[in-house]
């Protein structure tokens, strides 16, 4: 039985239809482990770690505030025309690395980084890839992780 976890989940919406596949996937494999699970909608994927530096910074030390054992970062990122794409992926993926290694923050990866909407999609479908349950997966493993090095 695992005890008691709370988990954010920050969702980037700029892909629409993708972000609800993704959560979808997390959802589902979240709720079969009986694992308590709160959303967080922003823009898009550069958004994503400050989102979850904010979400970690207000609930230190400040009663009344969730505090989360892990996060999922799910979001999509579509090679464009332009090199916009290189910044956003190299620099959300960075910057979650970052929280992950300093802070030993639990993060579950499922910022799809594709060329297409076909190879989006294969990946983000429940039916199969599942990205989202893959990253609530790992998320969930990172947090077992911590607690087995007794981190807070």
């Amino acid at each position: 039985m695992r005890p008691t976890t709370t988990i954010l989940i920050v969702e980037a919406r700029f892909y629409t239809e993708l972000a609800d596949e993704l959560v979808k996937g997390a959802v589902a494999a979240l709720e079969a482990e009986g694992v308590i699970h709160h959303r967080l909608s922003v823009p898009g994927a550069f958004e994503i770690p400050a989102a979850i530096s904010m979400a970690q910074k207000a609930a230190t030390g400040r009663p009344g505030l969730p505090c989360y054992d892990g996060y999922i970062a799910l979001g999509c990122v579509i090679r464009g025309e332009t090199t916009h794409y290189d910044y956003v992926c190299s620099e959300s993926a960075r910057a979650l690395q970052d929280l992950a290694t300093k802070q030993h923050l639990a993060i579950g990866y499922g910022i799809l980084t594709v060329e297409n909407d076909e190879q989006a999609w294969a990946r983000a479908d429940v039916t199969r890839k599942n990205k989202g349950a893959d990253a609530a997966n790992a998320c969930l493993r990172m947090i077992d992780i911590r607690r087995q090095f007794r981190l807070p």
